[in-house]
């Protein structure tokens, strides 16, 4: 008989995106996959594409400011528990592995209370306040930064990285030099600044333009409705509001990356050898891309840049600055053992279930 394992995490693609990276392997093993999220989150439409049982539950959100749903929220996280309960209970998983976010705290406390064992995965380089909530009942904890395991209980903390899913790795140069409409003989900058806060990035992107095309092709994942209908016919631009399959060749043809600072969006980069400018998110964040981007740094994995320090100038020379250097990047991103991270969770996996 198969042995089965609950996901859950959700509220943003990255609570949801090192979930799906796991799935081929764990069937490979011989395990049945089951998620748990929220009614309607991201997690759910995510999931959709994925022969795997999903069930909803209700979820709250915890604050730290005042809101007049910290009043109600706290009856939605019980009754998430409740319903968690009773849908572990029938599936009697072996193992439930969490991906933070809000949903996950009712999940992860409704297994531990069944003694069923939890592996959380705390993304950041300081945990959540959801994985906060549930650290105490969790087997272990994958870390994808060094410096996390010092907020983890002694003997907890893995340090795994993020699971890249697999496809990402098996791109195609030549598949996106003709979806761009690019040539073979100029390198390619990838800019790619996340769903949430990326329109600063995308001005100055676009002043750096005239300048940055003298030496480079630029090929720019904008996000939904910010392409700019006045450039689409710029000789060596390529917009996208966003992409599914063809992102695996993109990343095949970019020689050098300028991203957000998200915590997976950093270890696909890892994982890719991509050298890379992370200009991480300042405004509304709780500081996490901020020391997401200074490990990186201190690593030798990044150069680093704030938002506040930025203009279209500074840009086009530290872009300069990291093509020039690209192959420093990429040896120490090849030194790293955060690249490891699918054989070192399915082994934790495997050891920890029932």
């Amino acid at each position: 008989m198969n042995k089965k394992i609950v996901f859950t995490g959700g509220g943003t693609a990255g609570h949801v995106t090192p979930n799906i990276a796991l799935l081929p392997f764990l069937k490979k093993e011989g395990y049945d996959a089951y998620y748990i999220g929220s009614y309607n989150g991201i997690e759910k439409k995510l999931m959709e594409d994925f022969d795997v049982p999903y069930y909803g539950i209700s979820t709250g959100k915890f604050r730290r400011y005042f809101d007049l749903k910290n009043l109600s929220d706290p009856f939605r996280v019980l009754k998430g528990y409740s319903q968690a309960l009773k849908i572990l209970k029938e599936l009697k998983p072996d193992i439930v592995f969490s991906k933070g976010g809000f949903v996950s705290v009712p999940v992860v406390r409704a297994a531990a209370s069944l003694k069923i064992p939890c592996i959380i995965h705390e993304s950041d380089m300081t945990p959540g306040l959801a994985n906060k909530l549930c650290i105490p009942v969790a087997t272990k904890v994958c870390c994808n930064f060094p410096e996390t395991i010092k907020y983890v209980p002694a003997g907890k903390a893995v340090l795994t990285g993020s699971p890249i899913r697999t496809e990402l790795t098996q791109g195609s140069k030549l598949a996106a030099l003709e979806l761009c409409g690019f040539t073979a003989n100029k390198p390619v900058v990838m800019v790619i600044g996340g769903s949430q806060g990326a329109t600063s990035v995308n001005v100055m992107v676009r002043e750096a333009l005239p300048k940055l095309l003298e030496d480079f092709q630029v090929v720019h994942i904008c996000g939904k409705d910010k392409v700019d209908n006045l450039m689409l016919t710029v000789p060596g631009y390529k917009q996208f509001e966003y992409l599914k399959s063809d992102l695996k060749d993109v990343f095949a043809m970019a020689d050098v990356v300028v991203s957000r600072a998200g915590a997976n969006a950093i270890c696909e980069l890892l994982a890719l050898k991509k050298p890379n400018l992370l200009i991480p998110l300042q405004a509304g964040s709780r500081g996490d891309q901020i020391l997401n981007a200074r490990s990186f740094e201190e690593q030798g994995f990044s150069m680093t840049v704030r938002e506040d320090f930025i203009d279209c100038d500074i840009l086009t020379d530290k872009i300069k600055e990291l093509y020039e250097n690209r192959q420093m990047y990429v040896d120490k991103m090849c030194e790293s053992n955060q690249m490891n991270s699918i054989p070192t969770i399915m082994e934790l996996i495997k050891e920890h279930s029932k």
